[in-house]
């Protein structure tokens, strides 16, 4: 009975690595097979044995294959499933490196770009480290980008700012970009920077009952920190919060983007390719449909919603949520969550065709967070997701289910990434597009440097802040 195998080129398709490499494994005796003249035939069995074994290793640290750098460079930190790294590679910008600590993404880090160089946790490498693991010589870094840990400083956690070690992880990534010197440093983060303390007090001991609020205390001064040390080191920079379904994300998503400068020439705001104001001649938002409506729903990939949940979704309409529910149903969905505060829009959400998605959360089948396709009765599939932020339908998401909806989900939008890394370029051929007057980056307003500068300079306790912090 002959035992059940493959050619080493379906093996090497099989374990996403070259056939060279599975040859050397079988002649280490890793693999299983036989070699019938000058051609080897490889174990099935071997191979998924292989394969499971490897999809439980963390990938060790690499220094980059490619010795031969093309074009603008850039070091990539905090990298997750290289959503703004496709994004920078989209715009002409080549990543050297990545940095990643969390095993799953390390993994499809690697399984999509091979030949990168990949080191771990931020905090244990030297500047000279980093260069070496790049393979790119002192001084000729063209672009540091990154979106450090964001729970630190995010509204719907607590808030625990530079406290908090991954607060820490980003002042870390602070001082990085003033040892490494790249002519530009891109800092992605939430909304939640912009009002964030330098030092949160929890809200229980707030109030008239207790003592107000320190200086350090007080909304904005994590951000007012991060800029000054910025400005000491010599960085210019321009910031505002960002709408990525202006810029082709078929999503409605804010994030704060920070474009540091080493020349001391500031970075225009992202120019918008969409809109959904006509008064500014642009494309429409792109919408869900646009998006997804050509997958395959017979192939789709996804965590199912229990049967309790789908029996609301059936009574719900493409583009409605628990509120259009009659009222004794509502109670009966929500439970005690009805009568809590908040206006309660992740619950129960079936997405509209016609606009774009939702953000794109780690889970969408969590009941305070579902994302339920516009007609199925289920969540958006693995393949949905990626579609809405943008990545290849080839690109390989590693881990189970629930892992790839996470990687997904915390990634930046790959067209956003694009733009990013387009006005960088922009700017750096000495052709920098400006936006156009007045444009709403968002649905907030004084978002951008200026406006917010000059906002929280108005407050004294912040005016105190400088103090503290050795402004002058």
């Amino acid at each position: 009975m002959s035992i059940p195998s493959i050619s080493t080129k379906d093996a090497a398709v099989k374990l996403n690595i070259s056939e060279q490499s599975i040859r050397t494994l079988l002649r280490d005796g890793i693999l299983a097979g036989q070699q019938i003249g000058k051609t080897w035939i490889v174990s099935t069995a071997s191979v998924e044995k292989y394969k499971k074994k490897k999809m439980n290793e963390n990938p060790v640290d690499r220094k980059r294959e490619n010795s031969v750098h093309t074009g603008v460079k850039a070091l990539s930190f905090f990298s997750g499933a290289m959503g703004l790294d496709l994004g920078f590679e989209k715009a002409g910008i080549e990543i050297s490196l990545a940095c990643e600590v969390d095993k799953r993404c390390r993994q499809t880090i690697l399984a999509n770009r091979p030949d990168i160089g990949l080191i771990g946790d931020i905090t244990l490498y030297s500047a000279s480290d980093i260069l070496d693991y790049a393979g790119i010589p002192e001084g000729n870094i063209d672009i540091i980008l990154g979106g450090p840990p964001c729970q630190a400083f995010s509204t719907a956690g607590q808030r625990k700012s530079f406290n908090d070690e991954r607060g820490n992880v980003f002042l870390t990534y602070i001082d990085l970009i003033l040892q490494l010197r790249p002519k530009y440093a891109v800092i992605e983060n939430v909304r939640g920077l912009l009002s964030a303390p330098l030092n949160h007090r929890p809200h229980a001991k707030r109030g008239d009952k207790n003592a107000p609020l320190e200086t350090d205390e007080k909304p904005g001064g994590a951000l007012t920190y991060i800029l000054h040390k910025l400005r000491q080191g010599g960085y210019s920079f321009s910031f505002n919060l960002y709408n990525t379904a202006n810029y082709g994300v078929p999503q409605i998503r804010e994030r704060v983007v920070i474009i540091c400068s080493r020349d001391g020439d500031k970075v225009p705001y992202l120019n918008p390719t969409h809109s959904d104001d006509s008064n500014y001649g642009l494309p429409n938002w792109r919408t869900l449909r646009d998006a997804i409506h050509a997958l395959d729903d017979s192939k789709a990939e996804y965590i199912d919603f229990p049967e309790k949940r789908r029996v609301y979704y059936r009574m719900l309409k493409e583009g409605q949520y628990w509120k259009h529910l009659p009222i004794d149903l509502q109670k009966e969905a929500l439970g005690k969550s009805f009568y809590s505060g908040g206006g309660k829009t992740g619950f129960l959400r079936r997405l509209g065709w016609e606009k774009p998605s939702c953000t794109l959360v780690t889970h969408p089948a969590m009941p305070a967070t579902d994302i339920c396709h516009p007609d199925d009765d289920r969540p958006l599939s693995i393949q949905e997701y990626k579609r809405i932020q943008q990545f290849p339908d080839d690109w390989i998401v590693c881990g189970s289910l629930v892992e790839q909806y996470r990687q997904i989900g915390n990634a930046v939008p790959v067209g956003f990434g694009e733009a990013i890394g387009k006005a960088i370029l922009s700017h750096m051929q000495g052709n920098a597009i400006h936006p156009p007057k007045n444009f709403p980056f968002s649905r907030y307003k004084s978002t951008d440097d200026i406006a917010w500068e000059q906002r929280v300079s108005q407050d004294v306790a912040t005016r105190d802040l400088f103090s503290l912090l050795d402004v002058a």
